[in-house]
Parts: structure tokens; sequence; C-alpha cells
């Protein structure tokens, strides 16, 4: 979970108002102390915090519940209000309105711009977009190496010269090429540090490409040291947004984060894995669901249709409400889910799920058993997949076992799954996909998924 020491210290405080019998000057002290303390020891500059808890007791004290809101609800309510508005109230639109579209970005080295750079290719071509990436980094030794490789692995072309030593000089032969594309990401140069050489560099390249997005690049375990970055690389080029990498393997991401608040920069994507799918269009009502446990159905939805194309869904839908279930269902299932991501980031996005304390072990034994499934079921035949009841019997899951290395147990324990899942979808033939009929029908009669 990204922040999972702040999450759960929020969490921890919240269940605080929840156990409460009453809401008095008792408790929203100890509510504002318990989330300084959290904030603090994720590295959220401390002008903020108190300013941030300052605007939750005073909320408290001068607001009236809303009707039909108890006290502590209006409580939980305004801590989720002030926390999604000190993150930037909404998401960033990205509206990609003219061809080519050009987004810069800039950092220091090791902030992550390149891997950003094909990232954001991933993201855009998943959307329909015809991407290139250019490499403007003309100081670091194998650079226009890493855009290339970078941009191989996401399939979009790259646009590199390992030669030239002038970025302006590089821009202006690639330009006219560039205008076939529909987004166009720039990579430019970083330093060790803010030094005047790269502030003058950016503001070159800045004033002759003239982009339409410029994003900074930053890295969340910088911590407080984020907020220079951010004032710096604001004035030399008026950044409209910034990406904040790394921010699943940290506990201070908050420095980058308050950064992004005293600069009024908008966050707005944030990298969560190393994997060219791992980049999220950050949304601060989602992200402070996840945070306090609530869920984020939007960014769940966004990875299923990443997942699965709409026709896919529809067919599937239509044949599950028919009654039709087959263990090919039951592999392009898995096939989405594993697209989707692991299964801890799956359960923190589901309203309710992220409570759950399942132990860390526990989750990973279940994306194993999801892959050996898939292994079994890629050395059956189109036969057994379509009618395993049929045609699996015990000679053919030894087979089966042999030919895709998984155990017996194994194997059985899918066929198992597979009939659970077929019991669920008979139970939906009938109900023309109503959801009020759905819920009666597995009232009580959930089965057991793992």
């Amino acid at each position: 979970m990204v922040l999972s020491k702040l999450s759960d210290s929020l969490k921890n405080t919240l269940s605080k108002i929840a156990q409460a019998i009453f809401v008095d000057d008792k408790l929203l002290n100890e509510l504002v102390k318990d989330l300084q303390r959290a904030l603090l020891q994720a590295d959220v500059n401390v002008k903020l915090v108190f300013d941030l808890t300052n605007s939750i007791r005073d909320r408290i004290k001068k607001e009236e519940a809303p009707k039909g809101l108890t006290k502590k609800e209006q409580l939980i309510n305004t801590v989720y209000e002030e926390l999604v508005k000190f993150l930037g109230k909404e998401q960033y639109k990205l509206d990609i309105a003219k061809k080519p579209f050009l987004i810069m970005l800039v950092g220091l080295y090791g902030s992550g711009k390149t891997t950003s750079s094909g990232k954001l290719a991933s993201y855009f071509t998943k959307r329909g977009h015809k991407v290139a990436i250019v490499g403007l980094d003309v100081h670091r030794p194998a650079a226009m190496d890493q855009v290339e490789q970078v941009a191989k692995k996401v399939n979009v072309v790259s646009f590199t010269d390992k030669k030239e030593k002038s970025p302006i000089a590089l821009w202006n032969r690639f330009k006219e090429d560039l205008r076939k594309y529909d987004v166009v990401l720039i990579d430019t140069a970083g330093r060790d540090a803010l030094s005047d050489d790269l502030i003058a560099e950016i503001e070159s390249l800045n004033n002759i490409i003239q982009p339409d997005e410029k994003f900074l690049v930053i890295s969340a375990d910088i911590g407080q040291a984020a907020q220079k970055q951010a004032e710096e690389f604001h004035r030399s080029c008026a950044i409209t947004g910034v990406i904040v990498t790394k921010m699943d393997g940290t506990a201070k991401a908050g420095g980058a984060l308050s950064a992004c608040a005293i600069t009024k920069a908008p966050i707005v994507f944030i990298g969560v894995g190393e994997k060219p799918d791992d980049l999220e269009h950050f949304n601060p009502p989602g992200f402070v669901g996840r945070l306090l446990g609530m869920g984020d159905i939007e960014a769940l939805l966004e990875k299923a249709k990443e997942a699965i194309t709409e026709e896919d869904a529809e067919d599937l839908s239509k044949r599950l409400l028919k009654g039709e279930f087959t263990l090919i269902d039951l592999f392009e299932q898995m096939e989405a889910m594993s697209k989707m991501g692991p299964l801890d980031k799956i359960m923190e996005m589901i309203p309710g799920f992220s409570q759950i304390k399942l132990p860390k072990e526990m989750l990973q034994v279940q994306q194993g058993k999801l892959e050996k499934w898939k292994h079994a079921m890629q050395s059956m035949t189109k036969s057994e997949l379509e009618s395993p009841d049929e045609m699996i019997d015990s000679d053919r899951i030894e087979r089966i076992a042999k030919g895709s290395g998984v155990s017996l147990s194994d194997i059985r324990l899918l066929i198992k799954q597979y009939r659970e899942g077929r019991k669920m979808v008979r139970m939906l033939k009938g109900t023309g996909g109503d959801t009020n009929k759905i819920m009666k029908k597995l009232q009580g009669r959930m089965p057991k998924m793992f």
C-alpha cells in the first residue's frame, strides 16, 4: 500500500472516532494530535500540518452536522474533505486537444524521468494515442540508450542521437517528424543538484519547444527537500503538474505531497511500482479514500477497463446471465485480474476490503495460486476447458499436472473453484442483470473464493 504507515495511523485515528460514545473537546484534541503525529512522521511540511489540523478543528467546532449525519460521521467526513482539499481537491484533467500534444519532463538525476516517460507512453497508448519519446539528455552517459530501451519495452518510437551535444539542435532536427504523433514525451537532462546551467537549459528548451504540459518528476523519498526542487523548477519553466515517483517504497512521501501543496502545482500522476503499467492518474478523493480505508472505485474501474475490452466484458456478461460458464471464462477472468495488478493493490481499492487485516503472505499465496491455475489451464485441451465436469477425470488430472508442472492438489482445487463459480453463474440466470434480483439470490450463498 502507498504510504502504508500513514494509512494505518489514519485508520486507527478514525477507528477511535467510530468507537467513541461522545464527540467532545477531549476526543477532538486526541484526533488532532494523532493526525499531526501521523502526518509529521510521513514528512509532511510542519506548517501545512498545523494549517490542516486547525482547519479540521475549526470546522468541527463551528459547523452543524448536516442532516442525516451524526456528529461522529461529520467528524470523519471533515477529516476526509480536508485531506482531499490538501492534496488538490480534484483530479487534474488532461485534455489532448491538439496534435502533437507536447509533454516535457524535468527533474534531477534519479528522480525517474526516463522511466516515467515509458510509463506515460504506456498510459497514453492504451487510450488510443500514437506516442513518441524524444531524448534530449545529451549530458548523462547512456541516457539515449535508456530512452531507446524504455520506448522499446512499451512499443513506441523513440527519437535519439548519441553524438549530438546540443538539446536544442536535437529538437530542431526531430520536430517535423513528430507532427504525425498524438502525444510527444520529451525527456530532458537532470543534474545532481539544482544548478544554474540546468535551470538555463530548461528555460531555453521551454521557450523553444513551448510544451503543452511541463511535468516535474520528483522522487517521493527525498522528503522536505522536495519543496525547494518544486519552487526552483516552477520558477524556471512554470511547471503545470507533478509526477511523484517511488510512492510504493517509502514512508516519507509526505514531503513530496506537501511540496505540491505549497507550490500549487497539482499532482498529475503517481508511480506505484517498477512495471510500465504502475502509473496512476492521481485522484485526490480516491487517494484519500484508500488512505482512510474507504476504497477507490474509480481507480478500480480504470484498471478494469485497461484489463478487458468493453466488447469482451459485454460478451462475457451476456453469457453469464444465460447461466453459461466454462473454464475458458474463468481463465479470461484470471487473465484480466492479473493485468489489473497484485491482489493487495486491487483489494485496497475495494471499499471495506482494505479494512480486513489479511496477512501479506496470504495475499502472495493467492497470487501464486492464480499463476499455477493459469499454467494448468494452458495444458488443457479445448474440450477440457469447455466441459471440465464431463472431460476431466483422475487420469486427465495426472496428465495435466505433468504437462504444466502443477501439483494434483492445485488442479483439483481449480476444478473446485470452477464448480463454485458455475453455481454462482447459474444463480444469475433469469435475473436479466437486475441488481436487486441478483443480490436476493446471492444473499447468504456467496461461495468461498479461496
